[in-house]
């Protein structure tokens, strides 16, 4: 347990029956007139769904003990993909919902943060960019040029991005892991 003077970015909290929530930003108010309170924007952690939360200044809100370790991924099988632990060589199997879009960008032997509590994979965190190889793309066209229009690819993984007209199948690319966009060629 700890107050909401302890609060900070980050933070993993149980609140409403037990949901996790993070801790994406807090403030500390407090009024000329009437008691201080704390003003907070929480993120549900299987969810995703954004919310802001007031809580009275000094009180009790449980926080939750989540585990962030260093894995790496090994393989998918079925409805799970497979985490090896960089420190223990244990394997963890996440399941499809957990990883969910994360997989467009997921490489063999890539390694990122996964997120445990009491034994259960909440969530993986890539790195904020990677590098992917273009499976297949249309070949441009004569007086395409670098600042020009867009076109689809398709990465190694088999996630569609909007590539420059100058990008061909078989070049390295580096893709932003959070938005799906183009970062720039990777030679």
């Amino acid at each position: 347990m700890a107050t909401t003077n302890d609060l900070k970015n980050g933070m993993t909290l149980r609140l409403d029956g037990g949901e996790l929530w993070n801790v994406v930003e807090f403030q500390h108010v407090k009024p000329g007139k009437g008691g201080a309170f704390v003003r907070t924007k929480l993120k549900n952690v299987t969810s995703g769904k954004v919310v802001d939360k007031t809580f009275n200044a000094g009180v009790k809100v449980e926080v939750a003990n989540v585990d962030r370790r260093e894995m790496q991924y090994l393989y998918a099988d079925g409805d799970s993909y497979i985490f090896m632990d960089t420190e223990t060589y244990d394997q963890v199997y996440v399941p499809r919902e957990v990883v969910g879009d994360n997989a467009n960008f997921l490489l063999e032997s890539a390694i990122v943060t996964v997120a445990v509590n009491e034994g259960t994979p909440l969530y993986i965190e890539l790195p904020a960019a990677v590098e992917m190889a273009i499976a297949q793309t249309d070949p441009g066209l004569q007086g395409d040029r670098s600042t020009g229009g867009t076109k689809p690819a398709t990465l190694e993984t088999g996630a569609v991005i909007q590539v420059p007209l100058f990008v061909a199948t078989g070049d390295r690319v580096k893709v932003d892991t959070r938005t799906g966009e183009y970062l720039g060629r990777v030679n």
